[in-house]
């Protein structure tokens, strides 16, 4: 029986890029620029070291109301990160997936995205999700849109329902979710998948996050006694 303590999927949410650039008195693009780094960083240690899945939090349905040109800025530096990382996943065996609702994005984004899920689906080290226009209650929304409950349907039936068309329907639940830059608070991110979740604030800014950080929380993640409701 698998230890409740194994660590399959992690999640992070990536905060602090901006404040990690004002603090040095650059534009906020160059923290996203520094932040894309410490992705490729993160991502090659998990697949090292034998962690199923990696959801990180790239862009978010409310991140839209940020200056056009930092959206803007975003998506360019995504179709970059995509083109540029295309070798890195190859190399490392690393499954490319993401989540969320892509149809707002350009032909080209949408394009890099499918074709580089095409090219990595049958890599097996780490699948490394990203959440890209991504929100739990627009989430929720869209599965409910599809659904059609049969009439007298059980709880559990209905549950049943819900988790095989989210857009995480072939991945397990969120076992750590770590958010960087001392902010406390889930931000619309994987709240039905992080039910029993365990949950680590850090205070350092994302571009400021590394592996050794990492894997001490990973460290004190197997410490904790995981109950799920039980005694």
């Amino acid at each position: 029986m698998e230890s409740p303590n194994a660590l399959n999927h992690l999640a992070i949410i990536m905060d602090g890029n901006g404040r990690w650039a004002k603090e040095r008195n650059f534009n906020r693009t160059e923290g996203h620029k520094e932040g894309a780094n410490v992705v490729r960083d993160i991502t090659k240690w998990c697949a090292k070291n034998h962690i199923s899945y990696l959801s990180l939090y790239a862009f978010s349905t409310e991140n839209w109301s940020r200056p056009k040109i930092e959206v803007d800025f975003l998506m360019k530096l995504l179709e970059n990160y995509l083109i540029k990382e295309a070798k890195t996943y190859k190399e490392h065996n690393i499954r490319f997936k993401v989540i969320g609702d892509i149809s707002d994005f350009s032909n080209k984004l949408k394009d890099l995205i499918c074709n580089l899920e095409d090219s990595t689906s049958k890599n097996s080290s780490l699948t490394q999700i990203l959440a890209l226009n991504y929100g739990s209650r627009d989430e929720i929304a869209r599965v409910f849109l599809k659904l059609k409950i049969p009439k007298n349907s059980t709880k559990q039936e209905v549950s049943k329902l819900i988790e095989s068309n989210l857009d995480t329907f072939d991945i397990p639940d969120v076992d750590l979710l770590i958010r960087t830059g001392g902010e406390m608070r889930l931000s619309n991110f994987l709240l039905y998948q992080s039910a029993y979740a365990e949950l680590y604030f850090s205070d350092t800014l994302f571009p400021d996050f590394t592996s050794d950080e990492l894997e001490n929380i990973i460290d004190i993640y197997k410490q904790r006694n995981r109950r799920f409701g039980a005694i």
